[in-house]
């Protein structure tokens, strides 16, 4: 499900937006595309530092939206690529997922890990 085009975006300079809905509605939170990891097992990684109200958002619903894209990586049409992640979330404070971006990100509090139900290509 995840790309080589997706891969190629995520090393690049952009900025990731994550969408969550809870009680209180709906509410975005931004990280940037070079932060974000891949598992093995194709779920994203993403170091939260703070996001408490993301966090509160996903344990009462686990679903989320993110967008990002790169303007250096080839698109559809031409200059420019992005995605829209459809997927259930889950904030992780220990384990190897929690490891992995602690080493590399020493001011995060827990792992975002995103498991993508859709992955599609949107420019």
């Amino acid at each position: 499900m995840i790309t080589e085009k997706l891969r190629e975006v995520l090393k690049q300079d952009g900025v990731v937006a994550i969408a969550t809905l809870g009680q209180d509605g709906p509410h975005m939170v931004n990280t940037w595309n070079s932060y974000i990891r891949i598992s093995p097992d194709g779920r994203l990684l993403i170091p939260a530092g703070y996001m408490h109200r993301t966090e509160a958002n996903i344990a009462f619903n686990p679903e989320v939206l993110i967008t990002l894209g790169s303007s250096k990586v080839q698109g559809l049409h031409g200059p420019g690529a992005g995605f829209l992640i459809k997927g259930r979330a889950a904030f992780i404070s220990s384990g190897p997922d929690f490891d992995l971006l602690k080493s590399k990100f020493d001011w995060l509090r827990a792992t975002l890990a995103v498991s993508p139900d859709s992955v599609t290509q949107t420019w």
